[in-house]
């Protein structure tokens, strides 16, 4: 039992009960049976956290209105902005496209950022915010689906392909895109979950206790396995058919994934093809295999190598939302590059498809209880 000064902390990932002392600023509390960063208490964590929100808020309104990038070819001029993009991939009716950007990349990481205010500003003041639990508990569970970082790589890697093509520029609406996931991604590593609560325990009238997946062992296998079946149905026809279609000089060119890669490694772009193969091929691959023994293993009720698991398993919950940088690289190709037979570029079927892989991947690592990991027979038994 914790003493009055302590606080009882349940691990996200292996379930163990721990007693957790004061923090001083600057420090942090593992699991001690899997090393998970049970709680982080940074300094000034909270002033920290409106100010980047405030500055990431800046940044994605001064994204909006003004030039993303140009593309200039054969004396054909496009630019877009970030809206424009939207409304592209509507007009030639890639709505599903069209969706995921707008909710990725726009949507989910305003939602957050503007919740995130609408928690700390009362907190900071002694009082309750109305549904603040409920807020925070959608604010966590949103952070995996905001994809502003990764839509940056992807426009990077796709200017990269065609760079060789025309003359690409970039307007200020990049470079304060940049800016928005440099501030969103510091506000999101000031944030700790615990901290967050214990602040709303302080000002709320009742306790607010965290939520802990405390899933049946059969139904989060039996989840799992569901997901990782339809991931590899997905990945089929995400390898098999074209995942863009570049019309040149009325001429149509269809690249599958793995063919996009050999193309740009055969161009000298080996950085690049190496990004394009580790996160859209070994990733996807590495993320299903690893995901296929995991469950396995705790519905086989196995209790060796459970350090070694449990680090697969972070290694697959952190990387497999990577692989949505081909998606967004097809996504800024077909909204740059809109110039007619001259030259135009289409999404293929396999978009969709990947698209889908990466989703269902998530959902699945989501699912998958890693507290089984660490559960031996004898603990399922009792």
């Amino acid at each position: 039992m914790p003493t009055s000064n302590q606080d009882n902390i349940i691990c996200h990932e292996c379930g163990l009960s721990c007693n957790i002392p004061p923090l001083p600023d600057s420090h942090k509390a593992q699991c001690p049976r899997c090393g998970f960063v049970l709680t982080a208490k940074h300094t000034n964590s909270i002033d920290r956290i409106l100010a980047f929100a405030f500055t990431a808020l800046i940044f994605l309104a001064a994204s909006l209105p003004f030039e993303f990038l140009s593309f200039k070819s054969n004396g054909l001029e496009r630019t877009i902005d970030v809206v424009a993009s939207f409304n592209i991939l509507i007009d030639n009716e890639y709505h599903t496209l069209a969706v995921m950007e707008l909710v990725t990349i726009f949507v989910i990481p305003l939602v957050i950022l503007l919740s995130l205010i609408y928690l700390l500003f009362p907190l900071k003041q002694g009082r309750y915010p109305r549904h603040g639990k409920r807020v925070l508990d959608m604010v966590f569970w949103l952070l995996p689906w905001s994809m502003a970082e990764i839509f940056l790589i992807g426009a990077l890697v796709s200017l990269i392909k065609i760079i060789s093509l025309a003359d690409i520029n970039l307007g200020p609406s990049f470079f304060a895109y940049i800016l928005f996931s440099v501030a969103l991604t510091a506000m999101v590593l000031h944030l700790d979950k615990h901290q967050l609560y214990k602040l709303l325990n302080k000002v709320s009238k009742e306790t607010l206790e965290v939520k802990h997946h405390a899933n049946d062992r059969s139904i989060s296998i039996q989840k799992t396995w569901a997901l990782i079946i339809t991931s590899v149905v997905l990945y089929i026809p995400a390898n098999m058919l074209p995942i863009m279609n570049t019309r040149l000089l009325g001429q149509d060119d269809p690249s599958t994934i793995l063919g996009g890669v050999i193309l740009l490694w055969h161009m000298g772009s080996y950085p690049i093809a190496a990004v394009i193969f580790i996160a859209s091929v070994a990733v996807p691959v590495a993320k299903i295999l690893v995901l296929i023994w995991l469950n396995y293993t705790v519905q086989r009720r196995h209790t060796h190598l459970t350090q070694e698991r449990i680090v697969l398993y972070r290694i697959a919950e952190f990387v497999g939302r990577w692989s949505m940088v081909d998606v967004y690289v097809v996504i800024i190709l077909v909204s740059l590059i809109q110039l007619g037979n001259t030259m135009s570029i289409y999404p293929g079927g396999a978009s969709l498809a990947f698209c889908g892989v990466v989703i269902v991947t998530m959902l699945a690592a989501m699912t998958f209880d890693s507290h089984l990991i660490f559960k031996t027979e004898a603990d399922n038994e009792h």
